[in-house]
């Protein structure tokens, strides 16, 4: 978790804008909260009006948990899901959002930010009521974003432009774009408030920001060509910096965030993902996912810096494991299964899962939100949850290789996500769903330097022409 002091937020009113787009005033209700960060002795125990939200991007919603009950109280919808024709969604009329997919947070609990990739916006969600009370569009492809440590700004990753974007998001104005490297991916701000760090998915770099000043004040080079980073996160301790290493397939970098030097590379497996922290018995712990194993990751934290230990490897219950985050007391540890629309629930003295909620489609970011106010489940809707998910392994011919095919009905046409590894490289392969001896071919795909066929997608009627399996065969040349 990003907050590791106490904090003191003072919040002034925000201004939402009504059904009819006149303005109005958001009043909070009751005195800001003081929050302490799940590493400092006296962290609230896990509440019912805490909330656990996942950024669901077929769907285009964001789940809402209680994490108290272990249940599911609706998703908040921020547009149509993935294909539904009757929305039109690849329409020139559409006008919802696509492609949810960041979650931040207000260190008070009130406000959850949240990140449409596709159609470049960024919300402001009022946790208390579930309602979305501003709504700003920014530049191209925005990845995740954060609130700044006062609450008054949302800082956001605009990975299409290579600039983080801080945002006056009460007043509905970018006030600075700050130019960064190539593909800035996600901010994180230290625990003092006083810095903020930008990784980059198509740069070996991480950036550290003076907040107060917006000025860039170091550029830390990632070494061994580590080929660029889609998430971080910042110890509680605020001495450690982790970042997932997706694009060379399998490494997780970790840095000492106050000399900036390299204190492993761990070889932690395809699709590397998000990292987050707990403490448990006074012992320090990073947990993260790796999509393509379907493991959740335990290290040991050196005490001196240095290379972490690897404790654990846990079996994810499902496919596609991805954002992370703990609760505050430490005992909980969330995962959003992107393949499987499910969260685990991690049990950290055992470091086992204890339970696995069915949620909205294609879970991406996931956040634990901790609250003190009473909490609502006004507004909520059941867009995304419980339809039909299934994940089958790709029958690979011809050639070496394994893989997945992860199959979801959605409104119109149902998806399929193709990752298929060890394969020969730079070679085209042709994808086919199979019913008996009828084979229809779905998608053609080139694997990469790496052997790698990475999330290719297909759209067809697959649970209706009763599919019951994928191969994939290299492509005939000529």
């Amino acid at each position: 978790m990003v907050v590791a002091a106490v904090v003191t937020i003072a919040l002034c009113p925000a201004v939402a804008l009504t059904a009819s787009g006149s303005r109005s005033q958001v009043t909070p209700t009751g005195p800001p909260t003081v929050m302490q960060a799940p590493a400092l002795p006296g962290a609230q125990p896990i509440s019912a009006n805490d909330r656990v939200y996942t950024a669901d991007q077929d769907s285009n919603t964001v789940s809402v948990i209680n994490p108290k009950t272990g249940t599911v109280l609706g998703t908040i919808p921020l547009g149509s899901v993935r294909m539904d024709t009757d929305a039109d969604v690849l329409g020139a009329m559409y006008d919802g959002q696509i492609n949810v997919h960041g979650l931040g947070f207000s260190r008070d609990g009130r406000y959850l930010d949240v990140i449409d990739v596709t159609t470049n916006a960024a919300h402001v969600i009022d946790t208390a009521s579930n309602t979305v009370v501003r709504t700003i569009y920014l530049g191209r492809a925005p990845h995740e974003g954060f609130f700044s440590p006062d609450g008054n700004q949302l800082w956001v990753a605009e990975r299409g432009q290579d600039t983080v974007a801080v945002i006056d998001w009460r007043n509905d104005r970018v006030v600075d774009r700050i130019v960064s490297e190539d593909g800035p991916s996600k901010v994180v701000f230290s625990p003092d408030g006083r810095l903020a760090y930008v990784n980059h998915l198509r740069a070996d770099a991480l950036d550290v920001i003076d907040v107060a000043s917006h000025r860039i004040t170091a550029r830390v080079p990632i070494p061994g060509n580590a080929g660029g980073s889609s998430d971080e996160a910042i110890s509680p301790d605020g001495k450690e910096i982790w970042l997932g290493m997706p694009n060379n397939g399998k490494t997780t970098t970790v840095l000492n965030a106050t000399t900036h030097r390299v204190e492993a590379v761990l070889d932690t497996g395809p699709r590397t993902n998000h990292p987050n922290f707990v403490t448990v018995g006074g012992v320090n712990y990073a947990y993260l996912t790796v999509g393509d194993l379907n493991q959740t990751l335990v290290y040991r934290r050196s005490p001196n810096g240095g290379p972490p230990t690897l404790v654990k490897r846990i079996h994810d219950h499902g496919a596609g494991s991805h954002g992370i985050w703990p609760s505050p007391d430490n005992t909980r540890v969330y995962v959003a299964l992107q393949y499987s629309d499910a969260v685990d629930v991690i049990d950290t003295r055992t470091m086992t899962v204890i339970d696995n909620l069915r949620i909205g489609q294609s879970p991406m970011a996931l956040v634990y939100v901790a609250r003190t106010g009473a909490a609502s489940t006004a507004n909520l809707s059941r867009q995304g949850l419980g339809a039909r998910n299934e994940v089958l392994p790709v029958d690979v011919q011809g050639v070496t290789g394994v893989g997945t095919a992860q199959i979801r009905a959605l409104p119109g046409l149902d998806e399929i996500v193709i990752d298929v590894r060890g394969l020969p490289p730079n070679r085209r392969f042709t994808v086919y769903a199979v019913q008996g001896q009828n084979a229809t071919a779905l998608l053609s795909a080139t694997s990469n330097s790496m052997g790698v066929v990475p999330e290719a997608l297909a759209f067809v009627h697959f649970f209706d022409n009763h599919y019951d399996k994928v191969i994939l065969r290299p492509t005939p040349s000529g």
